[in-house]
C-alpha cells in the first residue's frame, strides 16, 4: 500500500506553511500568530484558500497577514528505482 502523502508529492503537491497573523476579536490592537501546514499545489494553494475560506466563516480574529513557503519535496525527477541491492556482513 502507497502512503497517501508520497503519492501526494509524486502528483505534484508540496509541503505548504503559513504563517498567518490575525487579531484577537477582544483587543483589535494584539496580533497573534497561526501556523498551518499541509500538502499543496503551487501557486494556486486549493488546500490553503479552502482553510482561510472557512477561518473567514467561522473563525472572530480577522486576519491581518499571510505568509507562505512552499517546497515540493518529490518531483518525477527526484526519485529513481533501485537496479540492485548489494549486502555485506
Amino acid at each position: 500500500m502507497v502512503d497517501i502523502q508520497f503519492e501526494a508529492q509524486v502528483k505534484g503537491y508540496g509541503l505548504t506553511t503559513a504563517n498567518i497573523v490575525y487579531r484577537l476579536p477582544d483587543h483589535p490592537t494584539l496580533l497573534q500568530e497561526f501556523l498551518w501546514q499541509h500538502y499543496d499545489l503551487a501557486p494556486d494553494f486549493p488546500e490553503l484558500f479552502k482553510f482561510l475560506e472557512f477561518w473567514d466563516r467561522e473563525i472572530e480574529g480577522p486576519v491581518h497577514s499571510v505568509t507562505i513557503a512552499h517546497n515540493r519535496l518529490v518531483g518525477p525527477n527526484g526519485w529513481r528505482g533501485a537496479k540492485g541491492i548489494f549486502r555485506l556482513h
